[in-house]
């Protein structure tokens, strides 16, 4: 029962990471409707990027947050403003297309860069724990799944109580609507990319303190938050968290209980049933 209680939390505190992951996605494809397929190796950067902040400058990869952000933010803004811009309201099969290509460029400059070996962001208290009720709380997962939820959070203030989260949401429900008031979509599009950008990029130092960095992270990533995505709900921040949470607990009680060789099988199944049975997600609404 103690191992029980144990893998689930673990779940749990991996699923806020796991949302963490996924809510830039999210935000992306239901404001710019792009499936991105370079957000893995968006992520991806920001482990490189909290790595060598903390292995050439030290600075520890929580406090390095703020700037691993805003230099993604940078490159997602740069990105949507120059490249995808170009692309704007192409049928989705072209946006499939250049973000395929983004990411495997990506990819390919970290490799040529970083190479190929394994990093991982070491802090001195990556071996630290807690102990609550005979339960044993890793510090690294609990601070990543505290900061994943705190810019969950943030994001969700954001949307629903500034006139920038306004104008995306605005954006996102009706263009045409939007630029009557004033709403500029390019520089709103560019804006939401930029802060999809800046959370993979958070998710991506996170990551990088919990597990090991790759130039290949990036596709299996990219398929892990397009699967929380789908099965919390696009139009809700919460329905991202309750997608990372039910994937990760999936997968740690798959683990236990029949092997991780099947954990992929495992979540991919539970995306089969929720596409079949609630297509909307979880959380999300039915089209009227």
């Amino acid at each position: 029962m103690d191992l029980l209680l144990q893998v689930i939390i673990n779940g749990l505190l991996l699923g806020g990471l796991y949302a963490l992951m996924a809510l830039g996605l999210a935000l992306v494809w239901g404001v710019l409707n792009i499936v991105n397929l370079a957000h893995g190796a968006l992520i991806m950067l920001g482990g490189y990027a909290g790595y060598y902040l903390f292995t050439l400058m030290g600075i520890d990869p929580f406090l390095a947050l703020p700037l691993v952000m805003l230099l993604l933010f940078i490159l997602g803004y740069a990105l949507q403003r120059y490249v995808l811009t170009l692309i704007a309201r192409s049928p989705m099969f072209n946006t499939l297309l250049i973000t395929f290509g983004l990411d495997v460029i990506f990819m390919v400059l970290a490799q040529l860069f970083f190479s190929a070996d394994f990093r991982t962001i070491n802090p001195s208290y990556a071996g630290a724990h807690v102990t609550w009720f005979g339960l044993t709380f890793p510090q690294v997962q609990l601070y990543s799944f505290a900061v994943a939820l705190l810019l969950t959070v943030g994001l969700w203030l954001l949307l629903l109580h500034t006139r920038i989260g306004r104008a995306i949401r605005a954006t996102a429900q009706n263009l045409s609507a939007a630029r009557l008031y004033g709403v500029n979509p390019k520089k709103i599009y560019a804006l939401t990319f930029g802060i999809g950008a800046a959370l993979a990029g958070a998710a991506g130092d996170l990551y990088g303190v919990v597990s090991q960095i790759t130039p290949y992270i990036g596709a299996t990533l990219t398929a892990k938050c397009f699967a929380i995505a789908i099965i919390g709900g696009l139009e809700n921040p919460l329905g991202v968290i309750v997608g990372g949470v039910l994937l990760a607990l999936i997968e740690s009680l798959t683990a236990l209980y029949v092997g991780p060789t099947f954990i992929d099988v495992a979540s991919f199944g539970v995306l089969v049933l929720v596409l079949i049975i609630r297509p909307q997600g979880l959380l999300g609404k039915t089209a009227k």
